[in-house]
């Protein structure tokens, strides 16, 4: 090892303490330059040296640990459909963005990308899976202006989200098959937004499949079942589009509300009319047990419903005995001329409670007035089909061949016609789904997987950046490491 002839240890014993600016004398008293890069120019194979083996160094340690390490991969999805601006789903039921890493989304991704181990892997990608929010700057600077001018905010709900996966190096899964992976996670996300949202129910255009077990008399009540929701269906959709008409069918939901009216009056009435007005019945003994068991439910709803009822309305005559002391009370307030009178006092505050209970149970009534009223609708028409039935019971009827051969034939034509009736709806309401929520979820930016060659690189420049500053260091202090020059 050689050292500096300008370094400390060179210098006489009868020196005295030195300055600092000493290690580098100059004629003016400062910093001399060129003294310093001829000591960086003398240790140049060093801090060559030095920032080789840092280089090397880091790389090393960082392939020994790579095993041990995460890979991340993140993607961005855009949302987009009624409701959402309020923090809503088209049901008006809370969005949660951690409903797109629930369990059954998570279990149904892994299974469809055929991955092993399907237990351990779900709970492990569910707490590696994270979804946030991207608010843009200028977003954040308008909030904050707003905020410091006192203004109380509303909560902003973010367009776009940033959804990151966070996996051990060690599970084996590649970069390909991570964002593979996450991108079947979004996918089956947006799968079950649309049974949910845009699909027609699972169970709607079924009502057959429940005739093959059924008696003659309740036919009606499946049938004419099956017609009320279908109406209640197509009323709900015509009022969220009014004016929507579909390429395929060239009908709308005020179209189809009318062919199932057409149908209900036509193809329904007269099957169930032949039913009724012959007594057709596979075993009329057992159908009235049944009707029998029915009524007595229905008697059980009434009664449970009527005491609801009761409630609702002793609570409504309470709450009207008490309305007219809450306005007067803001009448003789507002009389007051205070300033010292707050924009809202508690004679408001308290009419604004009342009046907002009143609505309440006012609804409340209505709702339990109504329910007592269809179960007493159901139970006098049962009631009739029960005498009916019981008029037929004693009665010798002839062979009813012919009937049954005429009820199957009606069946058959009534089947046909409630298919096509179901194949338009079905497919109106899929371009209706298809206009409005096209974009409801959208992959904004494809998965994107961190590079290890990439950390790679950071690392080795981080070591080299380090082994740089070492030998930099040593060479300027005069600590050269070498063979000794004469």
């Amino acid at each position: 090892m050689t050292s500096d002839p300008h370094s400390p240890s060179d210098a006489s014993p009868h020196s005295g303490s030195r300055h600092p600016h000493d290690v580098f004398p100059s004629q003016t008293g400062n910093i001399d330059i060129a003294e310093i890069f001829a000591r960086l120019f003398r240790g140049l194979p060093q801090i060559i040296g030095f920032a080789a083996l840092g280089l090397a160094t880091a790389s090393i340690v960082f392939l020994a640990t790579s095993p041990f390490s995460s890979s991340t991969t993140s993607m961005r999805v855009t949302f987009a459909f009624n409701g959402y601006s309020k923090g809503e789903y088209p049901d008006h039921s809370k969005f949660q963005p951690d409903d797109v890493r629930s369990p059954d989304i998570i279990a149904t991704a892994i299974r469809l990308q055929r991955l092993e181990n399907i237990d351990e892997l779900a709970s492990s990608l569910r707490a590696s899976l994270t979804i946030e929010g991207l608010i843009p700057p200028n977003v954040i600077k308008e909030r904050d202006r707003l905020r410091a001018a006192g203004q109380t905010l509303a909560p902003y709900i973010p367009d776009e989200w940033l959804v990151t996966l966070t996996l051990p190096r060690k599970l084996g899964l590649n970069n390909q098959q991570r964002a593979m992976l996450l991108n079947e996670i979004v996918s089956v996300y947006h799968e079950k937004f649309d049974r949910t949202y845009a699909e027609i129910p699972m169970a709607f255009g079924n009502a057959f499949d429940s005739l093959r077990a059924a008696d003659f008399y309740e036919y009606e009540l499946i049938l004419n079942g099956e017609i009320q929701n279908i109406r209640a269906y197509l009323r709900q959709q015509l009022d969220q589009a009014k004016t929507f008409r579909s390429p395929t069918t060239n009908l709308s939901y005020s179209d189809l509300l009318a062919q199932t009216e057409l149908f209900s009056q036509i193809r329904l009435n007269e099957t169930l009319g032949v039913i009724l007005q012959n007594g057709m019945s596979r075993n009329r003994n057992i159908a009235i047990v049944k009707m029998d068991y029915f009524l007595h439910t229905l008697e059980d709803q009434e009664q449970k419903a009527i005491e609801e009822e009761k409630v609702v309305t002793d609570l409504l005559a309470k709450s009207q005995a008490h309305s007219e002391n809450y306005v007067l009370g803001i009448k003789s307030q507002a009389t007051l001329q205070r300033s010292e009178t707050p924009v809202l006092d508690q004679g408001l505050i308290d009419s604004l409670l009342a009046n907002d209970s009143m609505n309440f149970l006012v609804r409340q009534a209505l709702a339990a007035g109504l329910k007592v009223k269809e179960i007493q609708a159901d139970k006098a028409q049962l009631l009739g089909r029960r005498k009916e039935m019981e008029a037929f019971l004693n009665r010798n009827t002839d062979d009813q061949t012919a009937l049954y051969a005429q009820v199957q034939k009606s069946l058959v034509d009534l089947d046909s016609a409630y298919k096509d009736l179901i194949s338009n709806i079905r497919k109106t309401q899929a371009d209706f789904a298809r206009q409005q929520y096209a974009d409801a979820i959208r992959i904004s930016m494809q998965p994107e997987t961190s590079s290890k060659y990439r950390s790679l690189e950071i690392a080795g420049a981080v070591g080299g950046v380090i082994g740089l500053a070492i030998g930099m260091g040593l060479s300027l202090i005069g600590i050269y490491l070498g063979p000794r020059t004469m």
